[in-house]
């Protein structure tokens, strides 16, 4: 059972306005990353389903969370089907993410009351995904739409509450762009972990790449 309501998680990622994205098969790198992250500031955490064994990983990081780093909101990424958002809501996910929008995960993740936020390419599947009570659409890939894509979308649908994903840098110039367009959030994955730093184990570079970026998203921002 999810720890947090969708009201919690949808404003922990409007009020930080970052998403972190990350995946590692030891669970003891994901949580010094996890950690890391909280220490930088950030409330709500993407583990994205992506390896063997995804889910185990993520039941063993979650549950260490809860106790280590408590207000932690955290959720599961890359899901594409009904069955593995069974699971993983069964393991505590607060909310879910997905690279498409499925309506299935929709039906699932509203009868738990539980944040379902779609990958959307269209204003027709943002839309749809509206309709079918997701609250945020994850605009992807945003390197290939773009920040005009977003504003267009939000001209005639000012309500929408998009977090975009792919193409987001830790530079004011590229966050500039996404927040002028009108993105609630971003969801941001290697520019936060870069491999060498991973690799060297340095914590502490991503702790303050994590509060580097979210001040000047909280200066962005409008």
């Amino acid at each position: 059972m999810s720890r947090f309501s969708k009201i919690q998680v949808i404003s922990a990622m409007a009020s930080t306005g970052m998403v972190p994205v990350f995946y590692h098969k030891d669970a003891e790198v994901a949580k010094n990353v996890v950690k890391a992250c909280y220490e930088g500031g950030v409330r709500a955490f993407e583990f994205t389903n992506r390896g063997d064994f995804a889910h185990e990983v993520f039941a063993e990081v979650n549950k260490w969370a809860a106790k280590e780093c408590p207000d932690m909101i955290m959720g599961i990424g890359s899901v594409v089907d009904p069955g593995t958002v069974s699971l993983y809501i069964q393991l505590g996910a607060n909310f879910i993410v997905g690279p498409l929008f499925n309506p299935e995960i929709a039906k699932i993740a509203n009868r738990r009351l539980i944040a379902y936020i779609p990958g959307c390419g269209s204003v027709s599947e943002v839309g749809f995904a509206q309709e079918m009570g997701c609250d945020i659409c994850k605009v992807f890939p945003g390197d290939v739409l773009g920040a005009n894509f977003i504003k267009g979308l939000r001209a005639p649908m000012p309500w929408s509450m998009l977090m975009v994903t792919g193409g987001v840098k830790p530079e004011e110039s590229n966050l500039k762009g996404w927040f002028d367009a009108g993105v609630t959030c971003v969801g941001m994955g290697s520019n936060l972990f870069p491999a060498d730093v991973i690799a060297g184990k340095d914590w502490g570079k991503i702790t303050q790449l994590c509060k580097e970026t979210l001040n000047i998203i909280a200066g962005v921002k409008k």
